[in-house]
């Protein structure tokens, strides 16, 4: 189990095989789509490595390591990216360190290319309070992006119960932007189902989420949550803003 930086990520992607075409993977999420639809999680991504094998990865924003757990019982070894955008809590950080050393998964370490002081330098100090969404773009949304060249599949941790923008997200659908199979085994569970899952599986779980972060991005742009209150209203609070754009 290994934590690979930006560079050795790139070096990483270099090792794929060739894979699919545009059109051969939009033809797998039209016929497997609907079927897998009401699947289990775990078969889901069983499905989802038989199909794609080292072209498959999940990604882990580290509020929890269901996903991974999941993943790592049914697909050992399998790729966990994580993006770490230079704002994370400690907290976020000591879960990615905890993952790597307690579960059979290969941990792919990725960030931006210009660090926190680069970017002060060259867009203004406190990028993520002057431009948000550009922050996010720059630290989040391209080094994803280019990490995900190099597979033909990602899933993530995405629920519909989290927000009202996820309710229609597919468990295998296309993901145009990227031109990529996008997976998420665990769309339908509720927190309910998500809680049961942890306790019953001693799953890691961020201190944070004990302190009053349900959702938990960058250090900035994350605020405590009253008891009742949206879990993800403290992300961006006081502004428009919902989302990062990984999702949208």
């Amino acid at each position: 189990m290994t934590t690979e930086t930006t560079s050795a990520a790139r070096a990483f992607r270099g090792t794929h095989t060739e894979g699919r075409s545009p059109e051969e993977l939009r033809e797998l999420v039209s016929h497997m789509g609907a079927e897998l639809e009401l699947a289990p999680a775990e078969h889901i991504i069983e499905w989802a490595f038989a199909t794609f094998g080292e072209r498959f990865c999940i990604t882990s924003s580290m509020g929890d390591a269901v996903l991974a757990h999941l993943a790592s019982t049914v697909a050992p070894g399998i790729n966990v990216v994580f993006l770490d955008t230079g704002y994370h809590f400690a907290e976020t950080i000591g879960t990615r360190d905890a993952v790597e050393a307690v579960l059979n998964v290969n941990l792919i370490t990725i960030e931006p290319p210009l660090t926190v002081a680069q970017q002060d330098a060259e867009y203004g100090k406190d990028l993520y309070r002057t431009n948000p969404d550009l922050c996010c773009k720059l630290r989040k949304v391209q080094p994803l992006q280019e990490t995900l060249d190099g597979f033909d599949a990602w899933a993530s941790g995405l629920r519909r119960a989290e927000t009202a923008n996820r309710v229609i997200a597919p468990v295998i659908g296309w993901d145009a932007r990227r031109g990529k199979v996008k997976v998420s085994p665990i769309a339908r569970w509720s927190d309910e189902q998500v809680e049961q899952y942890i306790a019953e599986n001693g799953v890691l779980v961020n201190p944070l989420v004990y302190d009053g972060y349900p959702s938990i991005g960058c250090w900035p742009c994350t605020r405590r949550v009253a008891p009742g209150d949206d879990p993800r209203s403290g992300r961006w609070a006081g502004t428009n803003k919902t989302e990062c754009g990984i999702h949208s």
